[in-house]
């Protein structure tokens, strides 16, 4: 066994260093390098505290691995995070790291960019605004709309402290009342367009008091 080892030793020595290199020479083969596109997550955010603003939405990667492989990469096959278990209230900066990144086996990342992020936190707070009922149309020829009832009358909603500064009340989706000659309840939908807010309820129900109208 000994004098295997010792006999012809610069011979196996350069197969050694000659099979490496061609290791090296057949697994660089078919690299491929690529951008892409992938939507910026956020975790780890604090209990009462949200996102009011964050200056970018998507993070580019350039990203490098075997052809085939890279060829396939989707963006929903890579994650980027930014931990924000540290957030305070107000204006932050978080960097972007590739231990940030998660992508498929055998692919890495090259380069990030942005390699920041700006974040805006606010505190969540909650309040109790009362809902206006809306219809539209009119009841049967004779008869009116004698009066609206709506259940609940108030609601809890909860957001940031700005989004929930704007909102002194919330209006219904409107109610066709067109045709109706007597009173009857319908649910409909709290109307929350162009507001980010979460209400406690998102339906309540509408009572429409028809009355006749006296000659």
């Amino acid at each position: 066994m000994k004098k295997f080892f010792l006999e012809n030793t610069g011979l196996k020595i350069a197969s050694v260093l000659l099979a490496i290199v061609l290791w090296l020479f057949v697994t660089s083969r078919g690299q491929s390098e690529m951008s892409i596109d992938v939507p910026l997550e956020f975790k780890n955010i604090p209990a009462g505290l949200e996102i009011a603003n964050n200056n970018i939405k998507t993070v580019s990667l350039n990203i490098k691995g075997q052809e085939r492989l890279i060829r396939n990469v989707k963006s929903s096959d890579i994650r980027v995070y930014v931990d924000l278990s540290k957030a305070k209230r107000g204006e932050g900066i978080y960097y972007i790291s590739r231990e940030d990144t998660r992508v498929p086996r055998s692919v890495t990342v090259t380069s990030i960019s942005p390699l920041s992020v700006k974040v805006v936190t606010e505190e969540t707070i909650t309040k109790t605004v009362r809902i206006v009922p809306v219809v539209f149309g009119e009841p049967e020829r004779g008869y009116y709309v004698r009066a609206l009832d709506v259940t609940p009358q108030n609601v809890v909603i909860e957001g940031i402290r700005s989004e929930i500064a704007k909102v002194s009340n919330l209006k219904t989706e409107p109610l066709d009342v067109t045709g109706y000659n007597m009173s009857f309840s319908q649910m409909v939908k709290i109307d929350l367009t162009g507001k980010n807010i979460r209400p406690q309820v998102n339906e309540v129900s509408i009572k429409v008091m028809i009355g006749a109208r006296t000659q």
